[in-house]
């Protein structure tokens, strides 16, 4: 069935369409079945990417800081699945910030694309968890007086395999990004930082522009873990890194490193044939009577 076309009705110039077009094309290079492909996302500006992403893909649009568990849900149900989550700063990063440290402890295959603008843009520009403390945008009728959250340093900490930074700007970048994070097993996380034309008028795009500056470029910056004895290392490289946000802030891969299992792995470990006959292809019924009895599975005390 053709896809109707929707009106993509961010406001001009918002860093949600590089996002978007970075997404798109990076599943498109990919190669994979776009059956295969889950977008998800929260409430806010970003919840609105499987809407508006121009591939017969599986989109599913959730709650508030809710849409890491459910991807968690479709993950484990169905691990032949690629998830790519979007989350905003407030959505993802305030009321879903518990979802997104236990993302990273579990080491899912997932990718989590945060869309970062430092403001809550649906809700007329309201300060989020990542504007620093002190910044007055356009709709605060005081400077915030907030400290801010470092969501890498966050992602670094709970356990996030592969941790890096994107521009919306920058979409050839960003799309390089996305491919690598959805290649790599386990759990992935890109921050994207996101000029707000109409309510955020201190981080714009003239601001960036200034700013920024690819990790790709310096041949020494290496951040791919190859051994068990370089972890401490990178991992504190990581995060003397992502601290950077200033005069100079960096993009790309600041952490990755697949020696970790994933919870995938980890289940299989459990369950043996998890990924052969996972949940997702399990019969419920067969001829309209349920395969599993409650009253067996208490019985057998299998029920937690």
């Amino acid at each position: 069935m053709a896809r109707k076309p929707v009106f993509v009705d961010w406001c001009p110039g918002c860093g949600n369409f590089g996002i978007l077009r970075a997404e798109e094309s990076a599943i498109r290079e990919l190669g994979v079945d776009p059956k295969k492909v889950v977008i998800v996302s929260g409430i806010g500006c970003s919840g609105k990417i499987p809407h508006f992403i121009n591939l017969p893909i599986n989109g599913v649009h959730t709650l508030h800081g809710r849409s890491i568990a459910y991807a968690t849900g479709i993950k484990v149900s169905n691990p032949s699945l690629e998830v790519i989550v979007n989350i905003g700063d407030g959505d993802g990063v305030g009321i879903g910030m518990g979802h997104f440290v236990h993302l990273g402890r579990r080491n899912l295959d997932i990718t989590v694309v945060i869309h970062n603008n430092g403001v809550y843009g649906l809700t007329k520009g309201q300060a989020s968890p990542t504007l620093p403390r002190g910044v007055k945008t356009k709709s605060l009728p005081k400077p915030n007086i907030n400290d801010a959250v470092n969501p890498l340093a966050v992602a670094l900490s709970a356990g996030y395999t592969f941790v890096a930074r994107g521009y919306a700007y920058d979409t050839m970048h960003l799309k390089e990004l996305i491919k690598k994070a959805v290649r790599h097993k386990g759990s992935a996380v890109i921050e994207v930082l996101q000029p707000c034309p109409t309510y955020n008028d201190i981080n714009t795009k003239e601001w960036y522009d200034k700013r920024v500056y690819k990790l790709d470029n310096d041949p020494t910056w290496d951040p791919v873990v190859r051994k068990e004895e370089e972890v401490k290392d990178k991992f504190e490289k990581a995060i003397l890194k992502v601290m950077e946000f200033g005069e100079k802030i960096p993009l790309g891969v600041f952490y990755q490193n697949e020696l970790i299992p994933t919870f995938e792995d980890r289940l299989e470990m459990n369950i043996p044939n998890y990924k052969d006959f996972y949940p997702a292809i399990q019969p419920i019924e067969v001829n309209g009577i349920a395969t599993t009895k409650i009253d067996e599975l208490i019985k057998a005390k299998r029920v937690i």
